[in-house]
């Protein structure tokens, strides 16, 4: 039988790790994210409904201390231009929206974080923003983590992380997981779409 090329570790930090190469680059960062963490409960947030407790509520005490490192990590791609230096895309993505149940943003993806072998809180693949009116910054509202089915095969187990269930996109093939970290979601912290997001 094909085995996948990596091996899954559960960590305290909720990373996915696909390779033991990265093992202690990954623990590193996580050291460096968890001692950067305890002053960005709010950072970037906007009204108090973005807050972290606000984000959270409801969830165990792990997952909000990972959504606070997710928050951490990103805090600085509020502004677009410091996503798009750290390798996000400089082109404008289209808005993706659904008549019933709300939109799901613009996707930035980062291709190089995509094709490595490690799914990391601190590096998701893909940054989502809201669209605004014209001639304001988009805002940033979440992000999303993919696994392409050629490291991990749709017919594996479904990875997990924040200890949610990938899910499977048959169209792009990947495996993907959504995670509304700085826009209350009414649908849910890590539902696909979000009611209060439009095109």
């Amino acid at each position: 039988m094909l085995q996948p090329k990596f091996h899954i570790t559960s960590r305290a930090t909720s990373r996915v790790v696909f390779s033991l190469r990265n093992t202690m680059a990954l623990i590193a960062l996580a050291l460096t994210v968890a001692s950067c963490t305890h002053n960005t409960g709010t950072s970037g947030g906007g009204a108090s409904g973005n807050s972290l407790t606000s984000i959270t509520e409801g969830f165990d005490p792990q997952v909000q201390r990972d959504i606070e490192a997710l928050r951490s990590a990103t805090n600085p791609y509020h502004d677009l231009k410091a996503a798009q230096a750290a390798g996000y895309p400089t082109t404008t993505p289209s808005c993706v929206a659904d008549s019933t149940m709300g939109g799901m943003g613009r996707h930035y993806m980062n291709r190089p974080v995509y094709d490595n072998n490690t799914v990391d809180i601190a590096h998701p693949e893909m940054l989502i923003y809201a669209s605004v009116p014209k001639g304001t910054p988009e805002r940033l509202v979440g992000v999303e983590y993919a696994i392409p089915f050629r490291l991990l095969p749709s017919t594996e187990k479904a990875p997990r992380l924040f200890g949610q269930e990938f899910k499977r996109h048959e169209e792009f093939k990947y495996w993907y997981l959504h995670v509304w970290a700085w826009q209350k979601n009414k649908a849910g912290l890590f539902s696909d779409w979000n009611p209060a997001i439009k095109c």
